[in-house]
Order: structure tokens, then C-alpha cells, then sequence
């Protein structure tokens, strides 16, 4: 089965493609995104997590694995049954399909895959999906209203388009790393990997803002066999990981092209904006108070005993107290001193000074805002096991996201998928055993 000529048109979606477009899910999606189709070509961190955040509010997302033990995140950190537990989320609401990428015929299903969706994620070194006949030019030739999210390292151009690049490189490369950590110290890494998710977000948001584009210039398909097509116009949406990094370094930029100023380590404390920081407890717990407002800074000062530092007309605002942060932080450290971390927490909220206890995921599974906010959703292995995940955010008051399901086992929609293509039981198996799928 041949994917469509150039030359053709349809008025809803290819004709050979119409079987894969009717696929009923074993739950029906809900959501804003109900109905969109997604290809998602990449493994890991970048492109997963993009494809999830889409599956989590609707879109019907086909993963793309090796048939040689799929993708590598299923044996990362702690493992349930063979697949990382970490998997059960970032595959939430996706099936899974094996193809052996290096093998044409598994090409030329992932090219029929991909003409189909409306959306197709990736995050192959740049150039790898032209190898395969798959990249945004050669697709976009059948099916302008294609839209490709592309996350890379570095990008699809420059003079390091083709180097490696991990969340940790975007993370180093993008200014983050610089300033984490304290002064005295080598920069230190998040305890996640930041720079991917961030990364990540990034292309979910450039997806739904070239689909819009999309609709709003014709939508999926909408011409006339024999005539010129009409469909909406797709786009490539190109994320670099250093760049979506980059982007969140505040006013890194105009502070040191306009004042020569090199944002430097700072520790827990937030530079240039006092008090915020993290101050320890007389049981050893950390907590975070920011009393940075105007208004704040006074109440804060206040409820420690420093009557002196609330009324000195010297602190009433950012810019004096500044070149008196350490004082001020010395200040509450001594306070803290003496509080075990619930009665700081008590004296702290009772004044609505912003405060908070370091947490853990112990804290958080036990917190009653968690609990209230519903953060948790329970779910079971196939073998009933229960398992608990984070709930889906953003909220959305009425089309919210859900899970429809945890993250599949390797290939476990490969014969639906393809017999919704159109292929014969005897023709899958006959892939199957030539080591395609």
C-alpha cells in the first residue's frame, strides 16, 4: 500500500487512510483536543512528555518504538513488571507501536502515520526523519496542513545543528545551570530533567498555536479531488532546548547588555528580591519564606520581633533593603532558630506572610491541599495492582484532561493500528516475522 501522490486531493483525509481515521479507541477520548491525531516519533524525555501533555487532554497519540526494547525511559529508575514506573505516566493515554525504523516497509507505515495526523512530534538528531523520507519538507509536499513539532538540541539550523544535545546541555547552554547553586560552590544540577520538560512545554504550546493557525487558514482538508488543494496551512514548529531554556532566564539579557551585571549563584535566595530564601528550622526542616512585598516584609518582620526592621524607613522597600540582605536574613534565621518547622509555618500564615515547608513527595501525598485539589488519581497494573499517578494539569473547568489509561506495554496496539491501515492478519504477521514490527 503506496502512501497518496502529491498530485491528489481529498475532502476529508486520504482514501487509503480513512480506515486508520475511524479507529475506535477502547476509551473515547474527552477533551479539548478530542480528535486530533498524533504521531509521536522520539523517545525519552523532549518529545514524549510534549506528546503526553496533548494526550492528556484528548489527542489520539500513536507512539512509534523499537522493536528492540522500545523506548529506553521503559528501564529507567524504578521498574514494575519490566517497564519503569516513570513510564505508567509519560506513555499515559498512547498506543504503542513497534517498527523497525531502519527497515523500508516500516518507513513507509510511519509516512502513512504521519499523513494522517495532525500533528507529528519528534526529536531525532535534525535530519534523521529526511533519511527516512519523513521530514517536514518531504510531508508537508503531500499534506500542507501538516504541522511537525521538531526539538532538537540546538535547532534545525545553525552551525551546531548537528551536534548531541541532552536536557543537560540545554540546561548548561541556556544560563540555568550558571546560576544554581551557591556562590562558593561548582553550579548544581535541578533534581529533574528540566531543561527536556521545559523544552517540552514549549512544543505543546507552538503545536496548538500552529494548529489554530491551521484552522483559522482552512483546516485539516477541505479541496476536491482533481482540484487545487485547500487545506489549512501547517507549519514546522522548531524547539531547541537551549533556546526554550533560555527563554525563562528573566531579565539575564538586559541586565548585562545594559549594566554590564553577570546574574551570578545566589544559593536558596532569590537575587535581588529580599527576603527570599530558604532558612532552616530549629528540627532541621527547611522553609522558604518570602517576604519580598512591601506590605509582606512588614508583617514578616513583625511576627519574628523585629519591630525595629518592620518600622526602619530604611527597608520599606526593595532597593534599601537589598544592601541589607544579609542582615535581614541573618534576622530571620536567628528566629528560625528557635521554631520547630509547624509553629514557624503557624506564625508565618497567621501574619499571610507566604510560607512553606520544603516537600517531599512524603508531604505532598499526605497534604490536604494536594488531597483537596485532587492531585493524585488512582489506577491499577493489569495485574491490579494500584498504583497512584499525578493528576493531569493545567484544570480546565470544562473540558479538563484525564488518563484513559497507563503507559501501554511495548507494541501493544501494533495489530490495530495496522489493521486499521488497512493490513490483513497474515500480512502483519508476515512483517512480524521479517523483524519490521
Amino acid at each position: 500500500m503506496r502512501a497518496p501522490s502529491p498530485a491528489r486531493c481529498w475532502t476529508a483525509a486520504p482514501p487509503d487512510l480513512i480506515a486508520f481515521s475511524a479507529m475506535q479507541e477502547d476509551k473515547k477520548p474527552t477533551g479539548p483536543l478530542a480528535g486530533i491525531k498524533v504521531l509521536e516519533l522520539g523517545t525519552l524525555i523532549a518529545g514524549p512528555f510534549c506528546a503526553r501533555m496533548l494526550g492528556e487532554f484528548g489527542a489520539d497519540v500513536i507512539k512509534i518504538e523499537s522493536p528492540q526494547g522500545g523506548d529506553p525511559i521503559r528501564q529507567w529508575r524504578v521498574l514494575k513488571d519490566g517497564n519503569s514506573l516513570w513510564w505508567s505516566i509519560q506513555s499515559r493515554n498512547k498506543k504503542s507501536i513497534t517498527l523497525n525504523m531502519k527497515d523500508k516497509r516500516a518507513q513507509d507505515i510511519a509516512r502513512r502515520l504521519a499523513l494522517d495526523a495532525d500533528i507529528v512530534i519528534e526529536n531525532y538528531r535534525p535530519g534523521v526523519l529526511e533519511k527516512w523520507d519523513l521530514g517536514y519538507e518531504q510531508l508537508k509536499a503531500i499534506n500542507p496542513a501538516l504541522i511537525m513539532v521538531r526539538l532538537s538540541g540546538y535547532g534545525q539550523t545553525g552551525p551546531m545543528r548537528d551536534a548531541p544535545g541532552f536536557g543537560a546541555i540545554g540546561e548548561s547552554m541556556g544560563g540555568i545551570r550558571y546560576v544554581s547553586g551557591h556562590p562558593d560552590r561548582p553550579p548544581v544540577r535541578i533534581g529533574i530533567s528540566i531543561g527536556d520538560s521545559i523544552a517540552s512545554m514549549h512544543g505543546a504550546m507552538g503545536a496548538l498555536m500552529a494548529l489554530r493557525h491551521r484552522d483559522v487558514t482552512g483546516g485539516r482538508w477541505n479541496g476536491q479531488t482533481g482540484e487545487a488543494c485547500k487545506a489549512g496551512q501547517g507549519q514546522m514548529v522548531d524547539v531547541a532546548l537551549y533556546e526554550a531554556v533560555f527563554n525563562m532566564m528573566e531579565s539575564l539579557v538586559p541586565e548585562y547588555d545594559h549594566a554590564g551585571v553577570v546574574r551570578e549563584r545566589t544559593g536558596g535566595a532569590l537575587p535581588g528580591i529580599v527576603p527570599s530564601n530558604t532558612y532552616t528550622t530549629a528540627d532541621g526542616e527547611n522553609i522558604v519564606i518570602a517576604g519580598n512585598g512591601d506590605a509582606i516584609f512588614k508583617r514578616l518582620m513583625s511576627a519574628i520581633g523585629r519591630e525595629d526592621m518592620a518600622t526602619d524607613p530604611q527597608l520599606a522597600n526593595n532597593a534599601g533593603r537589598v544592601p541589607r540582605t544579609q542582615e535581614i536574613d541573618d534576622a530571620i534565621q536567628a528566629w528560625c532558630n528557635s521554631q520547630r518547622i509547624d509553629t514557624a509555618l503557624a506564625a508565618l500564615q497567621a501574619a499571610d506572610v507566604p510560607v512553606s515547608k520544603i516537600y517531599s513527595v512524603r508531604d505532598m501525598m499526605q497534604d490536604p491541599q494536594f488531597l483537596a485539589r485532587q492531585m493524585f488519581e488512582q489506577h491499577l497494573f493489569k495485574d491490579g495492582t494500584p498504583v497512584k499517578l499525578p493528576a493531569v494539569t493545567p484544570k480546565l473547568s470544562e473540558t479538563p484532561g484525564g488518563t484513559r489509561w497507563i503507559g501501554p506495554e511495548l507494541g501493544e496496539h501494533t495489530h490495530e493500528v495496522l489493521a486499521a491501515l488497512g493490513y490483513s492478519a497474515e500480512q502483519i504477521a508476515a512483517l512480524r516475522e521479517d523483524g519490521v514490527l
